[in-house]
């Protein structure tokens, strides 16, 4: 009958299965937000708190913006995707061309090698100051501005820079950049001056240039074995290495 204990207990589980949020059965343990608290037997719930509404709408805001971002990143790729074939392959050009010539390697994985020999800051200053002081060389060959001795600035980086490493010279940090930044105007120049006709001059910039990146990257973790003692005698045979090659690169330039 109604009114009767036994039929509250009834109306009360239909309640809990229609909306359990709004019912006694509703513990803080299960749902936090329920106020199982009332008075005179009506079920109140207590609202969100603000904290929690604030983190909610930030997470949304954040996925929004990814999302967007993701869309616009993609856009270019596709509405350009057949219009600039030169420039991607000029990219690509960029992107291979030190990695072509083993004087280029040889230097480039110097830079990081006695970068990591010398510690912080030289260990991210000198693979920095050379691609920046290379782009600027380059821009001198594509504007066709001669530079001489290109080839032998070359070979002569290979050299100096090896011997560094296997001598373990430690200079001042500044003669040290000034020194990889000398040597960087003749790398840059060489790339720029061999930029394939009909090929995109500032995408094949950013491809030699990440590719130097890539190299400098390969000296430092190479150098990192100079913690070890054993390490140490590793990375100065690296430098002999590197300095014969350069002085192979000498001889072929004046033959």
């Amino acid at each position: 009958m109604l009114g009767t204990p036994e039929s509250g207990r009834l109306e009360v589980t239909a309640l809990n299965l229609i909306h359990p949020t709004a019912s006694p059965l509703c513990t803080e343990s299960v749902f936090p937000h329920c106020d199982t608290a009332s008075k005179g037997g009506e079920i109140k719930k207590s609202p969100r708190p603000l904290g929690e509404r604030v983190r909610v709408r930030g997470n949304l805001q954040l996925w929004i913006l990814t999302f967007a971002i993701f869309i616009f990143a993609l856009y270019p790729s596709y509405v350009f995707a057949h219009v600039q074939q030169g420039e991607a392959t000029g990219f690509l050009t960029g992107l291979r061309h030190p990695i072509s010539g083993l004087d280029h390697v040889l230097a480039m994985v110097a830079v990081g090698l006695w970068g990591a020999q010398l510690g912080t800051p030289a260990i991210w200053l000198l693979p920095v100051a050379f691609p920046m002081v290379m782009a600027m060389g380059a821009m001198l060959g594509l504007m066709g501005l001669p530079l001489p001795g290109i080839e032998y600035g070359i070979a002569a980086s290979a050299i100096l820079l090896g011997a560094a490493v296997m001598f373990e010279v430690r200079p001042p940090l500044a003669a040290a950049a000034i020194l990889v930044g000398f040597f960087a105007i003749f790398h840059g120049h060489a790339h720029g001056t061999e930029l394939p006709p009909g090929q995109s001059a500032l995408l094949y910039s950013m491809g030699f240039v990440m590719a130097t990146g890539c190299l400098h990257a390969v000296g430092i973790g190479i150098g990192t074995v100079h913690r070890w003692s054993w390490g140490q005698t590793v990375l100065r045979v690296a430098g002999a290495v590197v300095a014969m090659g350069g002085i192979f690169f000498m001889w072929k330039a004046f033959v």
